[in-house]
């Protein structure tokens, strides 16, 4: 019984280090939405993505555009037409997060509805996808 409790404190040792980094790449309030917003395949402009996160600065979601951009999670399309025009994709690198944010997305829904919280894509808590 001591050997599978040490396994598992090393399997968690193991987990830390990247763990760290997908936090450190997609962590912070508006990261993770952005990237659900991109996870579409359209190009979004910065306009549209505002938009649709009620409630976010000016200076974060530029910040957060940025950081994903270095983080080789987005990328950035900017055209040379008056007036200026950007768009946003995700890269390969951004849409193989997808997958692992599905299944966060399946556990989180089934542990709200263990603790009778009701909660849907569009709902009022969840205004940053409107």
């Amino acid at each position: 019984m001591k050997q599978t409790v040490m396994d598992e404190a090393y399997a968690g040792d193991k987990l830390l280090c990247p763990i760290r980094y997908t936090i450190d790449v997609v962590g912070g309030k508006w990261k993770l939405p952005i990237i659900c917003m991109l996870a579409g395949g359209l190009p979004l402009r910065y306009s549209s993505i505002k938009r649709k996160l009620a409630g976010v600065t000016n200076m974060m979601l530029s910040q957060s555009l940025k950081e994903l951009e270095l983080s080789g999670i987005i990328s950035r399309e900017q055209y040379n037409e008056v007036p200026p025009r950007v768009e946003y994709t995700l890269t390969d690198k951004g849409k193989s997060i997808l997958p692992p944010l599905l299944k966060l997305a399946e556990w989180g829904t089934e542990h709200m509805q263990e603790e009778d919280k009701s909660c849907g894509s569009f709902c009022n808590t969840c205004q940053s996808t409107k």
